[in-house]
């Protein structure tokens, strides 16, 4: 049986065991992400966890400094402009989402569940209780990720969220897993400021 308790075994085990063998790889990026433009290596941001209570969500630091602050990308001015000559690598690859690997490890997130939304990203939050898929742990990747990613409106997104919490499963995570890896290989569903409502996200 897939219980909450082994899933989060799993969880930590992986992730933990992922952040030892990556780790040349942070060193790597976070000298990277510090020679080349000021600031802070890490990005956090109040994101919604499971049962909408909140945690601060961990990234590589992908734009400047003076960036508007919780603004969604697509409703950035030129959003490029924002955006660090190692950020556009990082966020290509995906690789600014490595950080996260600590949030797992806390107990902030899973491998694998819907995406964190914003903390003010009330309408995909709304649609999401429609499917309790509030009620489950957000996920490094999902459903919904590897189903469009950045490409979603909204209540698509919240529907394939809700379908991961009805599918559920050892091997259905599994499944969620591997068809990411092709995803990121592929940079299926990337689109730098979003084409649907999904979007109204983090500026990161």
């Amino acid at each position: 049986m897939y219980s909450k308790g082994i899933k989060r075994i799993l969880d930590f085990c992986i992730s933990f065991c992922g952040f030892i063998i990556l780790s040349p790889l942070f060193i790597i990026l976070c000298i990277l992400i510090k020679i080349t433009s000021p600031g802070p290596v890490f990005f956090k941001q109040k994101r919604v966890g499971i049962h909408k209570t909140y945690f601060n969500i961990l990234k590589f630091r992908t734009m400047r400094i003076d960036t508007p602050k919780d603004v969604p990308t697509h409703m950035l001015t030129n959003p490029d402009q924002y955006i660090t000559s190692v950020g556009k690598f990082l966020r290509k690859t995906s690789l600014d989402e490595l950080p996260q690997l600590i949030n797992i490890i806390k107990g902030d997130m899973a491998i694998v569940g819907p995406r964190p939304a914003l903390w003010n990203q009330y309408d995909l939050i709304e649609e999401r209780d429609k499917y309790r898929a509030n009620d489950v742990m957000p996920g490094l990747t999902g459903w919904a990720q590897i189903n469009g990613r950045d490409e979603l409106e909204i209540p698509v997104k919240a529907k394939l969220d809700g379908e991961y919490v009805q599918r559920q499963s050892f091997l259905f995570d599994c499944k969620c897993f591997l068809m990411t890896i092709t995803s990121v290989l592929k940079h299926d569903g990337v689109v730098e400021g979003g084409t649907g409502e999904m979007h109204r996200g983090d500026h990161e």
